[in-house]
C-alpha cells in the first residue's frame, strides 16, 4: 500500500500538471488576497487577517482537487492496467487508500506555502503580531478537512469512468452541488420545517463554522461521514467493474 501510495505521489509530482495545479492554487488566492482591489485584498482592507484566502480557496479547490483525482482510476481504466493493479497483494481497500493519501498529501502541499500569507500578515499587523492565530488555524483546519471531502468526492468521479474529462467534470458538479448546493435549496424554502436540515448537509455550513476558529466535534464527525460515504462508494465503484 505505501508503495503505491509513494508511486502515486512521485507520478503527480514528476509531472507538469502537478506544478500547474499548486502554482495555480498560490497564484489565484495570492492574486485575490494582494493585487486585485477588491474587498478581499489584504492591503486595501486595512485589517490583520487572512480570511479571503479561506473564502476563494473552497472555489479555486473545486477545479484544481478534480484535476488531482481524475486519472486516479479513469487512466488506469484506460490503459487497463486496473486488472494488473488488482491482481497485486492489495485489497480493494487498500488500493483506494493508497490514492485517496496520495490525493490528500498534494492537497497539503498545495495549502503550506500560504502560510507565507499568514506569516506576512502577522509582521505587517499594528502591533506586529496583531491577529486572531486561534480563528486562522481553525480556518486551516476548515479548508484542510474541505479538501479532503473534495478528494473522495473526485476518486469517486475517477472511478465511474475510462475518461479523464469526464471524471473532471462530474468530480466537479458533485464537489460543487455538496458544497454549496444544499445551502441554494435552503435559501429557496422548499422544505418548509426541515429547510434547516438540508442545509446542514452542505460543506459550506460546517466549514463555515470551521472558518470561525470553533472547532465542533458535529463538524468533524459531517466531514468524515463524507469521506467515508465517498470511499464507501468507491470501493461498491471498484468491485462492480469485476461483476
Amino acid at each position: 500500500m505505501w508503495i503505491l501510495l509513494k508511486k502515486e505521489v512521485n507520478g503527480f509530482l514528476n509531472s507538469l500538471l502537478g506544478y500547474i495545479v499548486i502554482s495555480v492554487f498560490l497564484l489565484v488566492n495570492g492574486l485575490f488576497l494582494w493585487i486585485f482591489p477588491i474587498e478581499s485584498n489584504i492591503l486595501d482592507y486595512g485589517y490583520a487577517n487572512i480570511d479571503g484566502l479561506f473564502m476563494i480557496g473552497p472555489f479555486v479547490f473545486l477545479f484544481l482537487i478534480p484535476a488531482i483525482t481524475m486519472r486516479f482510476f479513469s487512466e488506469e481504466n484506460r490503459s487497463g492496467t486496473i486488472e494488473l493493479l488488482m491482481t497485486r497483494p492489495l485489497t480493494d481497500l487498500q488500493v483506494i487508500l493508497a490514492k485517496y493519501l496520495a490525493g490528500l498529501i498534494l492537497v497539503v502541499i498545495s495549502i503550506l506555502p500560504t502560510l507565507i500569507y499568514f506569516f506576512s500578515v502577522y509582521q505587517l499587523g499594528f502591533p506586529k503580531g496583531n491577529i486572531d492565530t486561534g480563528g486562522m488555524w481553525g480556518s486551516y483546519i476548515g479548508l484542510l478537512f474541505l479538501g479532503a471531502s473534495f478528494v473522495a468526492i473526485g476518486l469517486f468521479a475517477s472511478s465511474l469512468t475510462d475518461n479523464q474529462i469526464i471524471a473532471f467534470i462530474l468530480a466537479i458538479v458533485l464537489s460543487g452541488f455538496i458544497y454549496i448546493g444544499f445551502e441554494f435549496m435552503y435559501n429557496l424554502s422548499l422544505f418548509g420545517n426541515a429547510d434547516l436540515l438540508v442545509k446542514t448537509l452542505g460543506i459550506s455550513t460546517h466549514y463555515s463554522a470551521m472558518s470561525k476558529g470553533v472547532i465542533d466535534t458535529r463538524d468533524l464527525i459531517y466531514f468524515m461521514s463524507v469521506i467515508a460515504l465517498f470511499l464507501l462508494l468507491t470501493k461498491f465503484s471498484v468491485e462492480s467493474r469485476k461483476w
